[in-house]
């Protein structure tokens, strides 16, 4: 599947966090966290902006949107934020439906 195919069919998805995966600000790391049985991973602030999001409801194409009406300088933000949906379901972070 090409890339663009891909992304087209990965927008469609609507993403939600795994069973075990809970995200939170943590206070004393100065950011999100994603905190799981195992340990906690710190996020930057755009993981933190796009997990924020991720509810098992809206889809990526959504979220997308979002972010984008949020954030209208920033160029690029629709490859990034699929491209960090790949690696978060690919890192068992979230899963896409």
């Amino acid at each position: 599947m090409s890339s663009l195919a891909q992304h087209a069919a990965i927008q469609q998805q609507v993403p939600k966090l795994r069973r075990g995966f809970r995200l939170q600000w943590e206070p004393v790391q100065n950011c999100h966290v994603l905190l799981y049985p195992e340990g906690m991973i710190k996020l930057n602030d755009s993981a933190g902006e796009i997990l924020k999001l991720v509810n098992g409801q809206q889809s990526v194409a959504a979220i997308i949107d979002e972010l984008s009406g949020r954030f209208p300088d920033v160029p690029g933000i629709d490859e990034d934020i699929l491209a960090f949906m790949e690696v978060a379901n690919a890192q068992f972070w979230i899963e896409l439906h």
